[in-house]
C-alpha cells in the first residue's frame, strides 16, 4: 500500500492513493525520521528502503534505532553540547570553496585548491555547509554553442559581431573604442597563447606604444591590434591571410573581444600602423631597451647578412645564398644578434651594397649611440686597449682597412675568420684547455696565439691571431681587434656565432621572416649603384671559357707526362693528333678569353639604377609592413625563449622545451573570469603525460608570480 513519488524536486509518499508526507531532496532529517517510522511501524522493510533511495543499510538501522529510542523529534534537535564546529573546514576555506565552485570548478579542484579531502568537501555539500550559487555565476558557453552564436550574428551585421551595439556606437563615432571585457568560456582555441602575455610584456610588446603609434578611430585599439600580432606569431599564423581559416569569434575570445578584425581590415590596421616611420620609432625603442636590461649580452654584436628569396615578377638584383649555393633573386637584410643570438635590429637593403657598406653607415653609427655601458673618453685614453664593444662577423666582412678605421676613429674591435692564414702552425704550440661556452657547457679546445699583421701600406694593423685545431688536424684561424680579452673567450665568441645562424633556421621556420608582409612596391633611387648586367654576362662568359681552358689545359699535361709507347705506331699516332687537337683548342680558347678580358675594362661593374635597360628596371619592395611584424616577431621570439630557458634544466635541452610551448599555445584552455576578485582564471588541459604536466606546473607558477594584468583591463592573469 506505501508507494514513493520524486517530483520537482521533491519526495512525496502515498499511502494507497492518498499523500501521506513530502519533503525537499536535500531535507536528510526529515528522510531519515519518516523512512524510520515506515519501518518500525511495519509499513515497509530495511531493503526497500535500501533498493529504492540507494542508501547504507547502517545508517538505517542505525536510525530506526533513535526513532525507537528517542521519537521523531531527535531527528530535529541539536545536541545538548552544541554543534561541533569543523577543524578543517574554517569558514575562510568555505567562502573560497563556494566561490571557486561558483566558477564551475569540479569538486576535486576544489578540495585540491582549498587543501581539504574530497569526501569531506563533497560532504559539507551535501549537509548545506557548503552552498552551490548558480543565480549569480556566469553562464558557462562550450564551444558548440559559441559557433552556433557566431554564426547566426553573420546573418545580421557579420559572422561572431556578437557586441551589436558597442559596434554601432564606434561606427557613428560615439565610442572610442571596444571595451576589453572576457566572459566564461570553455576550450578556446589557442587559449593557451595567454600563458605567454606575461613573458611578450616584459620583452616590450607595448613599449612605449602610446609614443610612438596613434589611436585608431573606430572598434579596435592599437592595444588590440598589436596583442593579436603577437598572438599570432607564438601560434604560428604566418601572414594574415591565413586568419582566414581560423574562427574569428575564438582568436576574438582571447583579446576579450567577440571577434577579431577581418583580414582587409587588419591588413588597413597595420598599414595606418606602418606609416610614417612609426614602426622603425618603435624599434629604436626596444632595441635600447633589450640593451639597456641586459647590457653584458649587448657588448658582443653579431652581425650577418640574409637573403629573403624573391620569386615575383620584379626583376631584383641577384643575390649569392650560401644556403643554395647559387645566385637567386632576392632582398638583403642585414641582422644585430646579441651573444646568445636574440635579434636587436635588421637593416634591409633592395641592392646588396656590401657587408662594409652597411657596417659603416647603418649599423655602427646607431650601435654608437645604443650600447650601453660604453667606456669614457678618459677611459678609454687612459686604457690604449680599451674597446667600446665588439663586432663578430663571417669572412665577408674582413677588411683590413675597416679593421683600422674601426678601431683608430671608434675603438670598436672587430673580429672574423682570416680570410687568408697562410701556412699551418706547429702542434706544439697548441695547448689542451677548458672554456665555458655561452650556454653554460664545458668544451675543451686546442688553442694557440700569435700576433701578426694583416694588409699593406697605410692599412696595416697589428692584430691577435687565434687558431684552433680540430680533431682531423685542420687549424681554424680567427683574428681580432680586441686586445684586452683572454685568447680563450675570444675563441669562445667567434665560435658562438652558430647562435646566429640557429636563429635564421629557427626564425625561416616557425616565425616566417622571410614571407612577404604585402605587394606595395617603392620607386628605387636613382643614384642606387648596381652590378652592371652586361658585365655580368660577360663574367659569367669569361669563367666559362677559364673552366674549359682548364680542363683543356689539364688533359694536355696529363698526355705529355704519360706518352704512348712508340713501338705502337696506331697508338702512337692518336696520341700525337691528340696533342696537336688539345694545342689548337687552348690556344684558341686563349685568344676568346683574352677578348673578352679586353672587352670587360671597357665595361662598367656598377652603374646607376636609372642606367639599367628597360627589362632590367625593377621597383623596391616596401618595408614599412615588414619592419612591423618582424619587430613583432622579434618580441615572440624573445618571449619564447625566456619561458623555455625557465624550464630548460626540466625538459632537458631548450629544443625540447621549445616544442613543449609551441603545443601549450596552440592547445585550448577555459576562461574564467572573476571580475569581483579581480582575476582572469586561464584554466590549461593536461598534457598527454604527468611528466610534461609537471614540467609545465613549474612555468605556471613563475609566471603567476608575475601578477601580470591583462592590458586595457583590471583582471590578473591567473
Amino acid at each position: 500500500n506505501l508507494s514513493v513519488v520524486y517530483e520537482n524536486d521533491e519526495w512525496i509518499y502515498y499511502h494507497g492513493v492518498f499523500p501521506v508526507a513530502r519533503h525537499h531532496v536535500k531535507d536528510r532529517r526529515f528522510f531519515r525520521m519518516i523512512t524510520s517510522s515506515f519501518i518500525n511501524s511495519g509499513a515497509c522493510r530495511v531493503c526497500d528502503i535500501i533498493r529504492v533511495f540507494n542508501v547504507s543499510k547502517s545508517s538505517v538501522i542505525r536510525n530506526c534505532n533513535k526513532f525507537k529510542k528517542n521519537g521523531s523529534d531527535s531527528f530535529f534537535r541539536n545536541n545538548k553540547k552544541g554543534v561541533r564546529k569543523s577543524k578543517v573546514l574554517t569558514n575562510e576555506k568555505i567562502k573560497k570553496a563556494e566561490e571557486l565552485l561558483s566558477l564551475d570548478f569540479c569538486r576535486s579542484e576544489v578540495a585540491s585548491k582549498i587543501g581539504v579531502k574530497y569526501d569531506t568537501l563533497n560532504k559539507a555539500i551535501q549537509d548545506g555547509r557548503i552552498k552551490i550559487s548558480t543565480s549569480s555565476s556566469p553562464t558557462c558557453i562550450d564551444k558548440s554553442s559559441r559557433s552556433l552564436n557566431d554564426s547566426n550574428a553573420g546573418k545580421k551585421i557579420g559572422v561572431a559581431c556578437t557586441r551589436i551595439k558597442e559596434r554601432t556606437l564606434c561606427a557613428f563615432g560615439m565610442l572610442k573604442m571596444a571595451e576589453t571585457n572576457f566572459e566564461r568560456c570553455n576550450d578556446v582555441t589557442n587559449g593557451g597563447v595567454l600563458t605567454a602575455l606575461p613573458a611578450l610584456m616584459a620583452n616590450g610588446l607595448y613599449h612605449k606604444i602610446n609614443e610612438c603609434f596613434s589611436e585608431f578611430n573606430g572598434y579596435y585599439s592599437v592595444t588590440h591590434v598589436i596583442t593579436l600580432l603577437g598572438f599570432m606569431a607564438l601560434c604560428r599564423i604566418k601572414t594574415v591571410e591565413q586568419l582566414r581559416r581560423q574562427p574569428p569569434g575564438e582568436l576574438g575570445k582571447i583579446l576579450g573581444l567577440d571577434r577579431i578584425p577581418e583580414v582587409k581590415r587588419l591588413r588597413e590596421k597595420i598599414g595606418e600602423l606602418s606609416s610614417d616611420g612609426s614602426a622603425e620609432k618603435w624599434g629604436e625603442f626596444l632595441t635600447r631597451k633589450w640593451m639597456n636590461e641586459a647590457p653584458d649580452l649587448a657588448g658582443v654584436l653579431y652581425v650577418d647578412g640574409h637573403v629573403r628569396l624573391y620569386s615575383g615578377k620584379e626583376k631584383l638584383p641577384k643575390q649569392y645564398v650560401s644556403r643554395e649555393r647559387l645566385c637567386i633573386r632576392g632582398l638583403m637584410d642585414f641582422w644585430v644578434n646579441d651573444r646568445l643570438g636574440q635579434p636587436f635590429f635588421v637593416v634591409r637593403k633592395t641592392v646588396n651594397p656590401g657587408m662594409l657598406q652597411v657596417l659603416k653607415e647603418n649599423i655602427v653609427p646607431r650601435l654608437l649611440k645604443e650600447v650601453p655601458n660604453q667606456p669614457t673618453e678618459e677611459q678609454l685614453k687612459s686604457d690604449p686597449f680599451l674597446h667600446r664593444f665588439i663586432i663578430v662577423f663571417d669572412r665577408e666582412g674582413y677588411s683590413p682597412e675597416f679593421f683600422k678605421e674601426m678601431w683608430t676613429k671608434h675603438r670598436i674591435a672587430c673580429m672574423t675568420y682570416h680570410k687568408y692564414p697562410g701556412d699551418d702552425w706547429e702542434e706544439s704550440e697548441f695547448q689542451n684547455v677548458s672554456v665555458e661556452l655561452v650556454n653554460g657547457e664545458i668544451a675543451d679546445m686546442k688553442l694557440a696565439e700569435r700576433g701578426t699583421m694583416i694588409g699593406s701600406g697605410k692599412n696595416k694593423i697589428w692584430v691577435r691571431e687565434i687558431r684552433k685545431l680540430t680533431k682531423n688536424g685542420h687549424q681554424t684561424s680567427i683574428i681580432s681587434t680586441a686586445y684586452s680579452l683572454c685568447h680563450m673567450i675570444l675563441a669562445v665568441l667567434m665560435f658562438a656565432r652558430w647562435c646566429q645562424e640557429n636563429f635564421f633556421n629557427y626564425a625561416m621556420k616557425h616565425f616566417a621572416i622571410d614571407l612577404l608582409t604585402d605587394y606595395l612596391k617603392e620607386v628605387v633611387p636613382d643614384t642606387e649603384m648596381v652590378v652592371s648586367p652586361q658585365w655580368r654576362t660577360n663574367e659569367r662568359k669569361l669563367n666559362s671559357l677559364n673552366s674549359k681552358l682548364k680542363a683543356r689545359k689539364n688533359r694536355f699535361a696529363d698526355l705529355t707526362l704519360h706518352p704512348a709507347m712508340e713501338n705502337n705506331q696506331k697508338k702512337y699516332k692518336k696520341w700525337e693528333e691528340r696533342k696537336i687537337e688539345l694545342a689548337e683548342e687552348i690556344k684558341l680558347i686563349d685568344i676568346e678569353v683574352q677578348n673578352y678580358k679586353e672587352k670587360r675594362k671597357t665595361i662598367k661593374k656598377h652603374i646607376k639604377v636609372s642606367e639599367l635597360p628597360e627589362k632590367e628596371q625593377f621597383k623596391a619592395l616596401s618595408t614599412s609592413k615588414k619592419h612591423l611584424t618582424d619587430t613583432i616577431k622579434m618580441i615572440a621570439y624573445r618571449a619564447e625563449t625566456a619561458m623555455a630557458n625557465n624550464i630548460r634544466k626540466e625538459c632537458g635541452t631548450l629544443e625540447q622545451a621549445r616544442a613543449l610551448l609551441r603545443d601549450v599555445f596552440t592547445s585550448e584552455a577555459d576562461l574564467i573570469p572573476d571580475k569581483d576578485a579581480g582575476i582572469l582564471i586561464v584554466r590549461l588541459h593536461n598534457l598527454s603525460t604527468h611528466a610534461l604536466d609537471k614540467k609545465l606546473d613549474k612555468l605556471l607558477a613563475i609566471l603567476n608570480e608575475t601578477e601580470t594584468k591583462y592590458p586595457c583591463s583590471n583582471l590578473t592573469i591567473k
